[in-house]
């Protein structure tokens, strides 16, 4: 193939990838470049396998357990945990801004700091099961799921104004929820639950709502859907792509299951991470209060009696568990609760929704630019 095709082939492939839609390209297109593409993934990945090995090293085990004021040791763990995170995303995010080649390197770099990191925390048995953890990065990415979550990373960061916009209108549900917070028995069912049943609890309530959303963005997605094999009307300007000089085909192909799913799919990802940033800002607020509130006697009042120690991931830390349940559970309700607000949310759907379809839209067409081109190209 000539390198100018060449070129013209891959920066249309990068452009479907990175707006969500893989479904347009073949199994091949898709599984192109993997390694490299997998990079920020596994950079992340990396960057975390590191800060677990400090915690181990600096702790003296995988298990933390802090009870009163932390000393200078746990201090630096919990500085080390509460930083892992964030810095995760700003390594991923610096990994995405390179070239093919230098993703290449540094995926094969970051791979050989996870199995060393595994083999300095457990053995074999930790090596085994991050080598599961990078085939399922390279395979998810290979498929092209990955570039559906991270297009939805994306656009969610990009839209914080209607984020704003949002948590503000969900202030109901903040009232809503302080009579939550300041009722006995829910305290006390969230210092006697299990963990496994709450685990499952919560299972339940996200399903549901996340079954809920997927229903609500195929019936928001249907009339895009219909009308994107209608000839282009203009509406749906492709200037500055890699499309702008491939002419619109005499018609257009009919979308395929997978490639109606794909759209569907990225609307309600997008939705999702967009609402569930607003459940744990809320959540943490309450997170926040109950550090304030809860002194020994409120907490041996409100919860009958409850440890005044809690576990999170292994580590034991010096905060109720029923205040941990409660956040838990309190995250639950207001996703569930936005979620719901969303549909009749107009500025919701002015400013996130509506631009979020528009946006789809003028992928689909260029979608169907790339179908009727000739072969060579696609």
């Amino acid at each position: 193939m000539r390198p100018l095709v060449t070129a013209a082939r891959d920066a249309a492939e990068q452009w479907f990838l990175a707006r969500g839609l893989p479904a347009a390209l073949t199994p091949r297109a898709r599984a192109r470049y993997a390694i490299a593409r997998s990079a920020p993934a596994l950079t992340a990945y990396a960057t975390v396998m590191i800060a677990l090995l400090i915690v181990d090293l600096v702790a003296g085990s995988s298990e933390i357990y802090i009870d009163g004021a932390p000393t200078a040791a746990e201090r630096l763990v919990l500085a080390v945990l509460g930083l892992t995170v964030p810095l995760a995303l700003i390594v991923g995010w610096a990994v995405s801004r390179l070239r093919r080649r230098a993703k290449s390197v540094v995926a094969l770099i970051a791979t050989a700091v996870v199995a060393a990191a595994s083999v300095v925390r457990g053995g074999a048995s930790h090596l085994v099961i991050s080598g599961i953890a990078v085939a399922i990065a390279v395979i998810v990415t290979a498929v092209g799921a990955g570039a559906v979550l991270g297009w939805a990373v994306r656009l969610t960061m990009a839209q914080a104004a209607a984020m704003g916009a949002l948590f503000v209108s969900a202030l109901p549900v903040v009232l809503l929820t302080v009579v939550v917070f300041f009722n006995t028995y829910v305290w006390v069912l969230a210092s006697t639950i299990s963990q496994a049943r709450l685990a499952v609890a919560l299972l339940f309530l996200f399903a549901v709502t996340i079954a809920f959303i997927l229903s609500s963005s195929n019936s928001r997605a249907g009339p895009m859907l219909e009308s994107v094999s209608a000839p282009h009307d203009g509406a749906h300007e492709l200037s500055g792509t890699p499309f702008a000089a491939i002419p619109d085909p005499p018609t257009n192909e009919p979308l395929s299951g997978g490639e109606r799913l794909n759209v569907v799919a990225v609307l309600a990802a997008a939705q999702i991470a967009h609402l569930m940033m607003v459940a744990i800002c809320t959540a943490a607020i309450y997170f926040v209060l109950g550090l304030i509130l809860l002194g020994p006697e409120v907490l041996t009042k409100w919860t009958g009696g409850g440890a005044s120690i809690g576990a999170v991931f292994g580590m034991t830390i010096p905060v109720p568990q029923s205040l941990i349940n409660m956040t838990l559970i309190l995250c639950a309700l207001t996703f569930m609760y936005v979620s719901a607000r969303s549909v009749g949310d107009d500025g919701y759907k002015a400013d996130f929704l509506n631009p979020l379809i528009e946006d789809l839209h003028t992928t689909l067409v260029a979608r169907n630019r790339w179908v009727g081109a000739p072969t060579e190209l696609s």
